[in-house]
């Protein structure tokens, strides 16, 4: 008897039907942890050597990238010597932390969602429908060594302000709940966000539901990690800021849930035009589309 448990302590636990998964074939186990999410295969490591081998398999982390990956790597700036690994888990993990500039590097920026892999874009300043955008009495064009692109865009002054982009629906993920963002910056001489405060939407063109809020752009920043603290009555409804671990502020402007199927365009937007105030000293680097976080 204490031979048999003995020998049971060597081989490992046994599943519920009496079976050692530790004998599977490697390849069968790589199958299994590819049905997960790429958290899941991180913490299979930990179980055995067996499974650590399994779930850092190119198998595995194949199955996490997008599809068009490659496509979409080939759009990239970059020289093929910096995306080149030895694993796709190492791929993987660089789209994930490293976001690359994609079609001639002034228009977009990709990166992975590191949790779920879903496909995340930041679109630039340059690629957005800014009004009066191309007048320099009301906006400039400025390089900030803390951007990603070479470009982004400073509002001297407006009073009608309205910024719009879009991006196909077939760009995304499918099947992922979807949160768009301003990405920017205030000057010490903002001006004019607080009052009257700017309407965000986000919908697609083929119809259905829009999605409409208020944003407060010049309400205090929520640091990472922290949760808004105080809310006004007035403020229940009202997007606020959060600090961005890059340095910049973003605010959502909506969110959508991407069916996926037959492609349509994304749009969203942030505009006051009713009021007409002035509004100045906001520097805006552009609009992320990542999946939403619960």
């Amino acid at each position: 008897m204490m031979e048999k448990e003995k020998e049971g302590e060597r081989s490992g636990p046994p599943c519920a039907c009496g079976v050692d998964i530790s004998v599977l074939p490697e390849g069968c186990i790589s199958n299994t942890i590819a049905l997960t999410t790429p958290k899941d295969a991180c913490r299979a490591c930990a179980v055995s050597s067996i499974f650590r081998a399994a779930a850092e398999s190119n198998a595995v982390w194949e199955s996490f990238l997008p599809s068009d990956y490659q496509a979409i790597i080939a759009r990239s700036s970059s020289s093929s010597d910096s995306l080149s690994f030895s694993s796709k888990k190492q791929l993987y993990l660089s789209l994930s932390d490293n976001p690359i500039l994609i079609d001639d590097a002034k228009k977009q920026s990709f990166f992975l969602d590191k949790l779920s892999g879903k496909k995340c874009y930041l679109l630039s300043a340059r690629e957005l429908t800014i009004a009066w955008g191309d007048d320099s009495r009301y906006w400039r064009w400025v390089s900030l060594p803390e951007s990603r692109f070479s470009e982004v865009a400073e509002l001297c002054f407006v009073w009608w302000f309205d910024i719009n982009g879009k991006i196909s629906t077939s760009m995304l993920s499918p099947k992922t709940n979807y949160s768009a963002y301003l990405v920017y910056k205030l000057t010490s001489r903002a001006h004019g966000f607080n009052y009257h405060l700017p309407t965000a939407s986000i919908g697609t063109t083929g119809g259905g539901e829009v999605y409409e809020q208020t944003v407060g752009l010049g309400l205090p920043a929520v640091e990472p990690g922290q949760q808004d603290q105080v809310v006004l009555p007035q403020q229940q409804h009202t997007s606020r800021p959060k600090q961005r671990n890059d340095g910049w502020l973003e605010i959502e402007l909506g969110q959508f849930f991407n069916e996926g199927g037959e492609a349509d365009e994304l749009q969203f937007g942030l505009k006051e035009v009713k009021c007409l105030s002035v509004k100045s000293g906001l520097i805006v680097e552009g609009i992320e589309i990542r999946p939403t976080r619960g």
